[in-house]
């Protein structure tokens, strides 16, 4: 907030009240208007018009390619610690 906010105010009336709390929702609404900002910028790419050249093209695949071979990999190390344990004597009787 401002220095107004600081300020040790006195009231008169129910007007310097209302007029008090006016302000204070002024604030209030300028400030979530800029953590939305803030809050959006966080998580959204700012979207850019550029074309995507063969060198940008390739890194995009590699990124994909890596992502999709490293979920392959986590699946089986998860599936090969949680997956049933066989016998090795199945089928003897």
């Amino acid at each position: 907030m401002n220095n107004n906010s600081q300020q040790a105010h006195t009231y008169h009336s129910l007007e310097d009240i209302r007029r008090r709390k006016e302000e204070i929702r002024g604030c209030i609404h300028d400030e979530n208007e800029k953590i939305k900002v803030l809050w959006n910028s966080l998580f959204h790419k700012p979207q850019t018009d550029m074309p995507l050249t063969p060198a940008r093209r390739w890194s995009k695949w590699m990124n994909t390619g890596v992502g999709l071979f490293d979920a392959a990999l986590l699946g089986w190390k998860l599936y090969r610690k949680f997956a049933p344990k066989r016998s090795s004597r199945k089928g003897w009787r």
